[in-house]
């Protein structure tokens, strides 16, 4: 079966280069045709910020919490979004690449047409969360959590998924192939999920564990 790649961001051949503090996302804040770098944008805390066919090159938005937020044709290129907070946010056509995001949040947010490819999210959390058409490729997401997502059109492709919690997910027709799934939690939720069949093998621990069963060597 074919599957659908993810729609790329649509970015300008010429982005404004942002400057700091003129480009600093603030309450309110619209940011259009800008490429962001190597700024230092950790910390902040900000509501209903708008971010349309931005450009995000090793910048640190690390710690800083976004409420309501919107994002929309953005790429993050090496990214430190480590422990970065979402909430009640939207993000479409958009890609994150090469980029730290162990310990982010993301709840109750939005995601349609995104790519997250070779990124750290180790106990990244995307609790409540809507994915359509989005692509995790590459990715440490070792002990993530995913309670309570809409994962019926995502897929996960080599990543690393050990202790992932996916507790009340939906994943009717989730694709998961090549990803190590040992110690993953809320194996009930796979139900209708298409799993290739090495990592079918990984699911059995969990799967034992769930219906009390002993596996003995």
């Amino acid at each position: 079966m074919r599957v659908k790649e993810p729609v790329a961001p649509k970015l300008p051949s010429t982005l404004t280069r942002a400057v700091y503090p003129d480009d600093e996302p603030a309450d309110d804040g619209a940011h259009l045709s800008l490429h962001y770098g190597p700024l230092d944008l950790s910390g902040l805390d900000v509501e209903s910020v708008e971010f349309e066919r931005c450009r995000f090159d090793e910048t640190r938005l690390a710690g800083t919490t976004l409420r309501r937020a919107g994002l929309a044709d953005v790429m993050f290129k090496d990214c430190d979004l480590a422990n970065l907070r979402m909430f009640d946010s939207r993000m479409f056509n958009t890609a994150i690449t090469g980029s730290r995001l162990t310990g982010l949040i993301m709840t109750d947010c939005g995601f349609r047409d995104v790519l997250f490819d070779e990124c750290r999210a180790d106990l990244a959390s995307f609790r409540f969360s809507r994915f359509k058409n989005v692509v995790f490729r590459g990715c440490n997401l070792s002990e993530a959590n995913f309670q309570g997502a809409d994962l019926k059109s995502a897929r996960f492709e080599d990543c690393k998924l050990t202790g992932a919690q996916f507790s009340g997910a939906q994943m009717q027709g989730t694709r998961l192939s090549n990803c190590d799934l040992y110690g993953v939690n809320g194996i009930q939720s796979f139900e209708g999920a298409i799993v290739n069949t090495p990592d079918a093998h990984a699911l059995l621990y969990a799967l034992a564990s769930a219906m009390n069963i002993t596996i003995e060597p």
